[in-house]
This record gives structure tokens, C-alpha cells and sequence, in this order.
């Protein structure tokens, strides 16, 4: 059997469920080595959320991994010195890997794996950057030759979506290095259900929503990038009595956001929401919406969560998802990130009579089957075997 060793800064909820099943499949070895160091497990502080997170769903089950030492004075994957890892290429050499798949270059570690194994045994790559953000022809000239050197030392990428594949185009991976691994997430978790139905109920209650009432959801971290500023401020605009927002979440943003809706009811928050919590969130919701500007917006994976929630989106065109996911009419739609204008005509949309929300959302969950760690694991395996 073929083993391939994985490289990555930390245990999140979005891989462990794709590691778990990669390893259950048992058409491949792998052994994850998590490059932060073992003292990530514990409480972490989170700086888009504002507050230590933990999560509450097992991320450590059902494969095999190692925590490496990390020797970075101030460790972190938030920049390039902040993963520093003396012991990983021997540690991944001991292991005997045949290949070896890394999940993002920008850190040293990683970068130096990428360049140590070229040549040696296949070096894969992941990661969803795209092209969205502008940024002035210099310095996309200069990151772009930066990268085009970055990437000479991988031999294949698995690339998440249409953005993420056409910013691999531009670095020169011709289709043969190009291999489609869709962002997935747990949609067997996240499926609606009656329990999550009744919790979710009863928390409207509890917000004083009414039944027959539309809730427009935004869920995640209350950071610029996210621009939930400018939802709120649409939203006052709409003024439809039927209709609320709810934002869940926490960040730095959180005490500014209240404090400009304080003076209206129907606009709702709660704090931020661990993972087993997360399906009863959407399902309060009759839309979800993500009004993202960026820079950094690669994906948006609460997208999927709410789609397999069977919820209709709204997203901003900022996001790297809403190309694949969002199917305009069917199950959402797709509006220019800042345009009030073009923001308010599609939250409208939502509260005609005629708006077959149930209908939206069932789409949704026919859409975003396809996007399933089962096909993720047929990607990985198919580079090996």
C-alpha cells in the first residue's frame, strides 16, 4: 500500500472528517503530521472570533498523525517563522512516505518540505487561493513571479473550485498537474432533521421570531472582511416588519454591529456557536447570507453548511464558492459585493409571496451533494494508486 504523509499547521473541523475517511478506505496509507506543535490541542485564542475556541466535535479520530516539535518563538500560522519544525522532513522520511501532500507553502516549514522532496518522491499541493481581490499590477507582477517560484517544487495541485483552479492556471499548471478535490464539509451533519428543527424553534421563540416571520442568518467571524456592517445597514433600509436578521458570531466588530442595531427589534445576535451547535443555527434561518468584501474571502464554507442545511444563499460575488454553488434563481443568488442597491433588490427577492423558499433550499442540498469528502478521497487517492 501507497503512503502518503500530510503535512499541515493544525487539527481543524473541515479535514478531520476527510483524514478519518481516507484512512478507513483503506486504499492508502497516511499518516497527518500537524506542524504547530501539540499545543494547539488545547484552548486556543482565535483572533477573528475574538475569544479562546475548542471545538467540540472529535478531530483526532480514526487516523493515524503526529504533533511535530515546533521551535518558533512565537508560534502560529498566522505568519511565514510561526511554523518552525527542525524534525519534520526526517520524521516524514522514517515514516518511508511515497508522496507527500502539503496544505498551504507560506509558512517555513512547509515551504522547505516542498523544496527538500522535489525530485525525491511526488509533492502535492492544496490550498483555495484565487484571483478575486485586486490588487495593483505591480505587485501582482511581483507576487506572481514569487509564486511561479514557490510552485515549480510541486508536482500536482488539488484545486476546490473553478477560482481556485484558474488562479493555478495562471501560475502555468497545465490540466494533467490540475486534479479537482471540491471544499466539502460534513453535509450528513448538517442535514435537516427533526431535533435540530425543534431546537431551532424554540430559539426564535425565545427571540420573539414568529413562525410565518423570514429570517435572513449571517454566521461567522464579526471581522471587516466579512462586511456585516453593510448587511445590517441594507437590512435597516428593507424596513420589512415580517422579516429579521439574525448574526451569530463574535469578533472585533461585535460591540460596533450592536450598538448601530440597537434600536431595532426585529435585528438579532447570539455569540459564536461551537460545531454540534451549528445545524440548529441554520436551521432558524429561511436564508443564509454571506455579504463578504474580502480581501481573503477564498471560499466560504459556511456556504456549504447552510446549502446542505437545505437553506437558499445569498453571497457576495467577493466569494470564491458563489461561482460553483450559487445557481441564481434556483438556489440563491449572487450579488455585487458593497452595492446596497444590488443587495436590497436580492434580499427582496426572498420576501415575495411568490418566493418558493422550500423549494430553494432542497436545491441547495441537491447542489452541494456533490461537494463530499468521498470525492475528495477518490482525488488524494487516485495521485497514488
Amino acid at each position: 500500500m501507497k503512503r502518503l504523509a500530510i503535512i499541515t499547521t493544525h487539527p481543524i473541523q473541515y479535514n478531520a472528517p476527510l483524514f478519518k475517511l481516507l484512512s478507513s478506505r483503506g486504499k492508502i496509507g497516511i499518516k497527518v503530521f500537524y506542524t504547530w506543535g501539540e499545543q494547539v490541542t488545547k484552548e486556543k485564542f482565535d483572533p477573528g472570533f475574538g475569544k479562546n475556541i475548542q471545538w467540540d466535535i472529535p478531530l483526532l479520530e480514526g487516523y493515524d498523525y503526529k504533533f511535530m516539535s515546533n521551535i518558533a518563538a512565537v508560534p502560529g500560522s498566522h505568519h511565514f517563522r510561526g511554523i518552525d519544525n527542525p524534525s519534520l522532513i526526517d520524521s516524514v522520511k522514517n515514516w518511508k512516505a511515497d508522496a507527500v501532500l502539503v496544505y498551504g507553502w507560506n509558512f517555513k516549514s512547509h515551504l522547505k518540505t516542498l523544496r527538500y522532496f522535489h525530485g525525491k518522491i511526488p509533492v502535492y499541493f492544496r490550498g483555495d487561493s484565487n484571483l478575486i481581490d485586486s490588487v495593483s499590477a505591480w505587485k501582482k507582477s511581483l507576487r506572481m513571479f514569487f509564486l511561479k517560484w514557490v510552485y515549480r517544487y510541486v508536482d500536482k495541485v488539488l484545486y476546490v473550485g473553478t477560482n481556485n483552479k484558474k488562479y493555478f492556471e495562471s501560475l502555468g499548471f497545465t490540466e494533467s498537474k490540475l486534479i479537482f478535490a471540491p471544499h466539502a464539509v460534513e453535509n450528513e451533519r448538517f442535514m435537516p432533521n427533526k431535533n435540530n428543527i425543534l431546537a431551532a424553534n424554540k430559539l426564535r421563540d425565545k427571540l420573539c421570531i414568529r413562525k410565518e416571520h423570514k429570517v435572513f442568518l449571517f454566521a461567522g467571524k464579526l471581522e471587516p472582511k466579512k462586511n456585516c456592517r453593510h448587511l445590517i445597514e441594507v437590512f435597516k433600509e428593507i424596513g420589512h416588519l415580517d422579516s429579521h436578521l439574525l448574526i451569530v458570531g463574535n469578533g472585533v466588530l461585535k460591540q460596533e454591529l450592536e450598538s448601530s442595531a440597537a434600536a431595532f427589534e426585529n435585528i438579532h445576535f447570539m455569540d459564536f456557536q461551537n460545531q454540534r451547535m451549528m445545524p440548529v443555527v441554520y436551521s432558524m434561518a429561511d436564508v443564509f447570507v454571506l455579504p463578504s468584501r474580502g480581501p481573503g474571502e477564498t471560499w466560504g464554507l459556511s456556504i456549504n453548511e447552510a446549502m446542505a442545511s437545505g437553506k437558499p444563499v445569498l453571497v457576495s460575488d467577493i466569494c470564491g464558492a458563489a461561482i460553483d454553488l450559487v445557481k441564481e434563481g434556483t438556489n440563491g443568488y449572487v450579488f455585487h459585493s458593497g452595492d446596497s442597491k444590488d443587495l436590497n433588490n436580492k434580499m427582496q427577492k426572498f420576501l415575495q409571496p411568490e418566493a418558493d423558499l422550500q423549494k430553494m433550499g432542497q436545491a441547495s442540498i441537491d447542489i452541494i451533494a456533490n461537494w463530499n469528502y468521498e470525492r475528495d478521497c477518490q482525488a488524494i487517492e487516485s495521485l497514488l494508486i
